[in-house]
């Protein structure tokens, strides 16, 4: 089996990131409680932020976020950490993860 940092993590420059793939990125419900868990605290694991969905599920997911221009993923060991681009973000879309944080507060 082939290790999985064979395969290297696509992280998006953000100018190149449309502004409905963050909003489509963040309008998931799922999506949305893992990007509040990082804003919370950077450099979890998938493990650790993963929705109670199937592991392709949240592959999928993680993908999403990842091409959105939300999240960093780096290989530590046998984990796979995240973060979140906040501050690139918040450059390339003002105040759009504050929105949706707060909105994720209320949910």
């Amino acid at each position: 089996m082939a290790s999985r940092t064979a395969t290297p993590l696509d992280h998006p420059a953000l100018e190149d990131v449309s502004f409905s793939a963050a909003l489509e990125a963040l309008r998931d419900p799922h999506r949305l409680t893992m990007v509040a868990a990082l804003a919370r605290e950077p450099g979890q694991s998938c493990g650790a932020i993963m929705p109670p969905v199937s592991k392709p599920a949240a592959s999928r997911h993680f993908k999403i976020l990842r091409a959105a221009g939300l999240l960093r993923q780096w290989d530590s060991g046998t984990q796979r950490l995240n973060a979140l681009r906040r501050e690139e973000f918040d450059v390339r879309f003002p105040g759009l993860l504050d929105l949706a944080l707060a909105e994720a507060a209320r949910g």
